[in-house]
C-alpha cells in the first residue's frame, strides 16, 4: 500500500532534501543484508528525505503522524536484519547529512555528534588527544553513530570495552508526533529518573529518530600487540577461548575462526591463512602486557593449541584483522551458486560458548549445510551463515530450519536470538520465546504509548507486524 507524500513539498525543506525518483527510493528499499539474500526484500518507499537538523526532523515526524503515513530512519544501509528497510511504504529518512561533530570536551572525554558520522571518523576526529571511541563494531568504518545506536551495536573488543550502550551519556530525539527530547546527562552517573537513553538505544527507530549523541571516549593504550592462535580442533578453541575469558586475562579482542571461514577469506583475500580452528588476538594494556600474553600462552596449551603467535608489527596486525572484518564479504561470494540464508547473531553466557560451537557444527553436518562460523568469542557471540542454492527450494527449506534449531538452542541455553544485529525484520518469530510473553506485551505497552499511530519504523521487532499489520492500527 503507498502513501501520499505529496505533503512534503510543503514543509521548509530544500529541493534536494526530497526526492520521488525511482532510483532514490530503490536504494533505500534495501540493507547489506537484503542486498545479499535473494529470499528477503523490503517495500519500495514513497518518498526519500534528507533532513538537515532536529528541526527537519520534527517537521517530517509531525506532518507523517497526522497523516498516518510511515517513516523507517535509514543511514548507511549496513543492517542485517533489515532494519531500516521500510515494511510499509512512505518515508525513508535519511540522516546520512546529520553527521556534524557538535561539540568535543576532550577533558571530559566526550563528544557530541550527529547520528549520520561514520563511526571511524570519530576515532579519527579525537585521536590527536590520544582518545577513542572504543566500541565501535567491525563495519565501523561504513556505519554511522545513529546506526549503532538503533542496534545497540558491539564489535571486536566488546569483550574488553562493552556495547555502544555502555558508552553513550545522553541523546537528542524526536518521538512520532514532533516532540524532542533529551535524555541523560553529561555526568558520568546518574540516577535521576527513568532512563530514557537506555530504553532509546536498541529500540531501532521504533520509539523515537536520535537526532544527536553525546558519546563518551576513552584513552588510547600504549601498549598493543595481537596474532593467532592455531588450533587441532574447534572444540579446543572454543573450550581456550572459555578458559581464557573465566581467568580474566585482559584480551581487548579474542575472535574465533573456524577452518571453513579461513578457507573463504583466503580465497576471498588471498590473506594464505593455515585451513585450521584459530583464535584471533589483541591485546591492550598501558604496561604489563608481556604478562598478560604469556598467562593467555599457558592456558591455550592446556588446550592443545599447535601455534600461538604474537606480534607487535602494525601491518601483521592489520592484515590479520582486514580478514575477519571483511569475513562476511568473504562468505557471501565463496560459492556463486550459494546464497547466504540468514546471517545468525547468537549469544551466549560464556560458558555455553563451546557447547553453541559443537552444535552448531553438528546440526550443520546433521542437515548437510555449510555453515562457517566465526566471531566475538570473548563475549559469547557466534556469526554462523548457512548457505544453500538459492533455486533449490528442499535445500533452502533445510536451510531455514537449521538456522532455527541453533536460534533455539542458544536461547535454551540462556542466550539471545541476537547479540548485535537486532531483531528487525528476521528476529521477530524469536522475541516471545526469548523473552516471555509478558515482556513482549510489555514492550508493546511502550511503543503503543511513544508512538500510538505507529509511525515510526512500522514492521520491526514485533512479530505481528511481520504480516502487515501495525502496533497501533493493527488492521491498516
Amino acid at each position: 500500500m503507498t502513501a501520499d507524500c505529496s505533503f512534503l513539498t510543503d514543509l521548509a525543506l530544500a529541493d534536494d532534501q526530497v526526492s520521488f525518483a525511482d532510483g532514490r527510493r530503490e536504494s533505500h528499499a534495501t540493507d547489506w543484508g537484503t542486498e545479499h539474500n535473494d529470499h528477503e526484500s523490503g517495500v519500495l518507499p514513497d518518498a526519500v528525505v534528507w533532513p538537515g537538523s532536529t528541526d527537519d526532523v520534527a517537521a517530517v515526524l509531525a506532518a507523517a503522524t497526522d497523516r498516518a503515513v510511515p517513516v523507517t530512519p535509514y543511514a548507511a544501509g549496513t543492517g542485517l536484519e533489515g532494519n531500516a528497510v521500510p515494511a510499509h511504504s512512505g518515508i525513508s529518512l535519511d540522516l546520512t547529512r546529520m553527521d556534524d561533530v557538535v561539540d568535543y570536551r576532550p577533558d571530559d572525554f566526550q563528544i557530541d555528534v550527529g547520528p549520520g558520522i561514520i563511526g571511524s571518523d570519530v576515532d579519527e576526529y579525537v585521536a590527536a588527544d590520544g582518545l577513542c571511541f572504543p566500541p565501535l563494531p567491525s563495519s565501523g568504518d561504513i556505519s554511522t553513530i545513529g546506526g549503532m545506536i538503533a542496534t545497540d551495536a558491539s564489535g571486536m573488543q566488546t569483550v574488553r570495552y562493552g556495547e555502544i550502550a555502555d558508552w553513550v551519556l545522553g541523546l537528542e530525539a524526536v518521538l512520532a508526533d514532533g516532540t524532542v527530547i533529551e535524555t541523560g546527562s553529561r555526568a558520568s552517573k546518574t540516577s535521576s529518573g527513568y532512563n530514557l537513553t537506555d530504553l532509546l538505544v536498541g529500540s531501532e527507530g521504533t520509539l523515537a529518530v536520535v537526532t544527536e549523541a553525546t558519546l563518551e571516549l576513552a584513552g588510547r593504550p600504549e601498549q598493543i600487540r595481537g596474532g593467532r592462535a592455531i588450533f587441532e580442533t574447534l572444540d579446543d578453541a572454543a573450550e581456550a577461548i572459555f578458559d581464557a575469558i573465566r581467568s580474566e586475562i585482559g584480551v581487548a579482542r579474542i575472535e574465533l575462526v573456524d577452518g571453513l571461514s579461513a578457507r573463504m577469506a583466503n580465497d576471498y583475500l588471498d590473506t594464505g591463512l593455515p585451513d585450521a580452528p584459530m583464535v584471533f588476538l589483541e591485546f591492550h594494556a598501558n604496561h604489563g602486557i608481556g604478562e598478560e600474553i604469556d598467562l593467555c600462552r599457558a592456558i591455550f596449551e592446556d588446550h592443545d593449541v599447535a601455534r600461538f603467535e604474537i606480534s607487535g608489527d602494525d601491518a601483521e596486525m592489520e592484515t590479520l584483522w582486514q580478514a575477519r572484518r571483511e569475513m562476511a564479504y568473504a562468505v557471501a561470494n565463496y560459492d556463486p551458486d550459494r546464497d547466504p540464508l540468514h546471517p545468525g547473531d547468537v549469544t551466549v553466557p560464556i560458558s555455553s560458548y563451546p557447547e553453541i560451537v559443537r552444535e552448531t557444527k553438528r546440526l550443520a553436518d546433521e542437515y548437510e549445510l555449510l555453515a562457517p562460523c566465526y566471531g566475538h568469542a570473548g563475549d559469547g557471540n557466534l556469526h554462523y551463515t548457512v548457505l544453500v542454492d538459492p533455486d533449490d527450494t528442499e535445500q533452502v527449506e533445510r536451510g531455514e530450519a537449521l538456522y532455527r534449531a541453533i536460534v533455539e538452542r542458544a536461547i535454551a541455553l540462556g542466550g539471545t536470538a541476537t547479540g548485535e544485529h537486532g531483531v528487525g525484520a528476521g528476529k521477530q518469530r524469536y522475541l516471545e520465546p526469548e523473552h516471555g510473553a509478558g515482556a513482549v506485551e510489555t514492550m508493546r505497552t511502550i511503543k503503543r504509548a511513544l508512538d500510538p499511530a505507529d509511525t515510526l519504523n512500522p514492521g520491526k521487532i514485533f512479530p505481528e507486524t511481520a504480516d502487515g499489520g501495525r502496533i497501533g492500527n493493527p488492521k491498516s
